[in-house]
């Protein structure tokens, strides 16, 4: 289910994402949007929409200490917002002993990070990544839109969009572009 997309331009991160629910087979398109802004953070959700409920109503994010890193900060004090929110929520999954959540795309102080479902903070050293069914079609074509000078931002994610729902069945329009 779905395609998330973050790219950093032009001192902004931007996410898009498509609006297909799928289970199974069935695929149903959306009102409620896997994009969303929380306080400073940009964020794009795969995975389940109790999950993007939960970040997008219940998540108050905490400060940043002075003199805290940002990748430190969301490895730390914001990562433990995320698994209280998903715990309150009734959505954090524990399996012997190991919990777990889902993943998803945020963006914040021009940065672009991934939570991968094990609560892990990833940052790649590209200026875009991708998440969902359609990662790896959109990573491919955010190879070579990005390099191309004359398109905007929100032009290259709805072409890396539409090379995803093309070769996905779990990936459709409409699509949501939100950027800082």
């Amino acid at each position: 289910m779905t395609c998330i997309i973050g790219l950093i331009k032009n001192d902004k991160v931007y996410i898009g994402g498509d609006s297909a629910g799928v289970g199974g087979l069935n695929i149903t398109i959306r009102k409620d949007p896997k994009v969303f802004k929380v306080g400073d953070f940009i964020i794009g959700c795969t995975t389940s929409f109790r999950m993007i409920n939960l970040l997008r109503f219940n998540l108050k994010p905490p400060k940043m200490y002075e003199g805290q890193g940002v990748y430190e900060y969301m490895c730390t004090d914001f990562i433990e917002a995320i698994r209280k929110v998903f715990k309150q929520g009734g959505y954090a999954k524990v399996d012997k002993g190991e919990e777990s959540g889902g993943t998803f795309l945020i963006g914040y102080k021009n940065r672009l990070f991934e939570i991968e479902d094990d609560f892990q903070v990833a940052e790649s050293m590209e200026s875009y990544n991708s998440c969902g069914c359609g990662k790896y079609y959109a990573l491919g074509a955010l190879n070579q839109l990005n390099s191309m000078k004359d398109l905007t931002p929100e032009e290259i994610i709805k072409g890396a969009l539409d090379t995803a729902v093309k070769f996905s069945g779990g990936v459709r329009p409409p699509f949501v572009i939100e950027h800082t």
